[in-house]
């Protein structure tokens, strides 16, 4: 499966030229491409305070998600900030080229820039299944909890957007990596680059394989993609030599 995770900046509050310039970027790298990354809330950008922001939940971004999936035969991943029923989540959508829509409301808020005081956090783990790959869906902030991210055998990929600020980009990298080996999975992580009125970021966007190895990365602090192909032969064979999910400690989560 080829994979293209897109390394971009975000207009503040600006879905219309969001959208306008990633249809650009998708229809540049569409040929052959299975599934496209998009950074989280690539419509708007990080806002932790989403009032007047935030997108319906059948919102024109939405919309032209479903429309791009199915014109490229491919499938469509990004988080967009969204408002229902007088709630508001921070919702990955992944958008198959049927027209079937899954999503996965983040979890862990980030406490730390305000998030949790607007926002609910979901309680659902969300696993989609893509031509023969399973993906675990996550946001940013999951990326630090281990236990939520661990994989009891129902994953492939483990899908990862971010707004991840520069001065923790280290940690991001460090953890990228971390999730992947710990899981015997592919990791795909993909963060913004530019600022916004809060924050300034570098990136970081990269294919992890179950070794730990970078597959393929974007240079740092630019804009860019990186092509990632998901290799189920491989992976299978290698669990299967090393099977080192059989020895997982056992837990319940909370």
């Amino acid at each position: 499966m080829k994979v293209i995770l897109l390394q971009t900046d975000i207009c503040w509050a600006d879905p219309a030229a969001n959208v306008a310039y990633m249809d650009k970027l998708i229809s540049a790298h569409a040929q052959g491409t299975d599934l496209f990354v998009l950074p989280e809330m690539f419509s708007t950008g990080f806002c932790t305070s989403p009032e007047g922001i935030a997108e319906s939940s059948d919102s024109a971004t939405l919309r032209w998600m479903k429309q791009k999936a199915a014109e490229r035969n491919c499938a469509i991943a990004g988080s967009v900030s969204v408002e229902e029923n007088g709630k508001f989540y921070n919702r990955f959508y992944f958008v198959h080229p049927d027209g079937n829509v899954q999503w996965y409301n983040k979890k862990h808020l980030f406490t730390y820039g305000g998030e949790d005081k607007h926002y609910t956090a979901g309680q659902e783990r969300v696993v989609v299944n893509f031509r023969g790959v399973r993906f675990l869906l996550e946001v940013c902030y999951d990326l630090r909890f281990p236990v939520w991210s661990r994989n009891r055998g129902d994953y492939d990929a483990a899908i990862y957007v971010a707004s991840w600020p520069s001065p923790r980009v280290e940690a991001w990298k460090a953890l990228l990596r971390a999730r992947a080996i710990e899981n015997q999975c592919y990791v795909l992580g993909v963060n913004r680059v530019g600022k916004d009125p809060y924050c300034e970021y570098s990136g970081g966007t990269a294919g992890i394989d179950p070794y730990g190895k970078t597959l393929s990365a974007c240079a740092d602090g630019e804009e860019g993609f990186a092509e990632v192909v998901i290799d189920m032969e491989e992976l299978q064979s290698f669990r299967k030599k090393f099977p080192v999910l059989n020895d997982a400690d056992s837990f319940t989560l909370n």
